[in-house]
């Protein structure tokens, strides 16, 4: 997990993607509309994206992009992200991991 968790040390919101996924997008988008300024990894233009690729499917991320760090914790892929945004909560995730102020 080394790859992974170094890239997550200094970052408050990190999203793993890759340049072809639209489902990426979308979520990078979702975010940013709260505010954040989220780090984002594109795994098929990282140098070591394959290793992080198998880091992230480890961890319970399958498949292994889209998935979303919030304050150095595993909050999921696209479905748990939407369902968090439906259900009024990922605001609060985003104001808790001081990610955006209000």
């Amino acid at each position: 997990m080394t790859n992974v968790t170094n890239l997550l040390a200094e970052n408050t919101v990190v999203i793993f993607s890759k340049t072809t996924c639209c489902i990426s997008h979308s979520i990078i988008a979702l975010v940013r509309k709260f505010g954040a300024n989220p780090t984002i990894y594109e795994l098929d233009e990282f140098p070591n994206g394959r290793a992080i690729e198998n880091e992230l499917m480890e961890l319970g991320c399958n498949p292994s992009v889209t998935a979303v760090f919030i304050g150095k914790k595993l909050i999921g892929g696209a479905n748990e992200l939407i369902s968090l945004n439906l259900e009024s909560k990922l605001k609060r995730l985003l104001i808790n991991a001081n990610a955006i102020w209000m």
